[in-house]
């Protein structure tokens, strides 16, 4: 990874030498819960595996386009939510997105969205990421990921070996960053790129992508749990152990999904190789939804049809489903980005 890169984390995890202390501001503790989803914290010398607190960073991004509609970022009646958009250059594509920290008591999901040129071609990439066990994994993903799916020399002549390749130097690069043994922190990522009308999702974890195609919810992503049949099969092989603790399946007792980049303890059978789907952005391609497992935890893929039916704008569907989301009790953190293809657009 680039000096820059390895700097931005550092930065992140912010320990000072004396005692292991952090020497940001904003430092909020958080203990162990039954019902948190993604990982659970365990006591002391079983590793050192702990929970830790959000931080932010900044790395220079890729030249993109410039957006010709940009929606102002706001707060909504649910307090600490944010919402935003824009259209891209051509207005081709209109993207609204949500972020709520709901019911948890920090906030761990990131997003990222861009419209870049690469090599004369017009292209569109967006992510959702989940952060658990603290937020330096979800932080890295959104601050590097699509950046680097983009320098792969490979992007556009062939979109998921980038993809593959991307997420596992990605993960790799992360890894060899916060190397401080005590730091478990993970995170999913679903990435949907747009390239002419050819859409490619790559998913590692339990975020969900939905297209509203013909009337109908179509799943362009397979949620990574430790009780899928092939993924419980995948993890013993590789030494791992996927059990019930009476409120979810856990690999090794710790993780609610058998995919991640980061969580180092795991590495060996909890990986950041994605799945792929692909899907042709035609005229009966109309909406996508990229969202975390907050919304998805209580709402259905078929909720997703009546939903964007009644409502009358990108960002203002990312609030109706966060909304209905935290409306039926979601307990973790919500995060969703809604995006129409206008296909009037020459």
């Amino acid at each position: 990874m680039t000096r820059a890169a390895a700097a931005s984390l550092r930065g992140l995890v912010g320990i000072a030498a004396a005692g292991r202390r952090r020497v940001s501001a904003s430092v909020q503790g958080r203990g162990a819960s039954p019902g948190w989803r993604g990982f659970r914290a365990v006591a002391p010398g079983s590793g050192g595996r702990t929970t830790p607190e959000p931080s932010s960073s900044s790395t220079p991004a890729l030249p993109q386009l410039q957006p010709r509609r940009v929606l102002a970022t706001r707060q909504t009646v649910l307090p600490g939510l944010i919402s935003g958009g824009c259209e891209s250059e051509d207005g081709k594509l209109s993207c609204g997105y949500s972020s709520f920290k709901g019911r948890r008591p920090t906030m761990e999901d990131r997003y990222d969205m861009k419209f870049a040129n690469v090599d004369g071609q017009t292209v569109s990439l967006l992510g959702v990421f989940d952060g658990h066990a603290g937020p330096l994994a979800a932080d890295y993903l959104k601050e590097n990921l699509l950046d680097n799916v983009m320098k792969h020399p490979q992007f556009l002549e062939n979109p998921k070996l980038a993809l593959k390749t991307t997420f596992l130097k990605t993960d790799a690069d992360f890894l060899e960053a916060v190397s401080i043994p005590y730091r478990q922190d993970g995170s999913t990522a679903l990435a949907a790129v747009l390239i002419s009308d050819q859409l490619y999702v790559a998913n590692v974890g339990d975020s969900r992508a939905i297209a509203l195609k013909g009337g109908k919810a179509i799943s362009l992503s397979d949620d990574h749990k430790p009780n899928r049949k092939d993924e419980q099969t995948r993890i013993e092989n590789a030494g791992g152990s996927v059990s019930y603790d009476g409120y979810t399946w856990r690999v090794d007792g710790i993780l609610a999904m058998s995919r991640a980049f980061g969580n180092r303890a795991l590495k060996k059978y909890v990986i950041a190789e994605p799945d792929f789907q692909e899907a042709e952005v035609n005229s009966d391609f109309e909406f996508l939804v990229l969202a975390t497992d907050g919304l998805w935890d209580v709402v259905r893929n078929e909720d997703i049809i009546s939903l964007m039916r009644a409502t009358e704008g990108t960002e203002a569907a990312a609030l109706k489903l966060t909304e209905l989301a935290y409306s039926r009790h979601s307990s973790d953190n919500i995060t969703c980005i809604v995006v129409q293809i206008h296909h009037s657009k020459p």
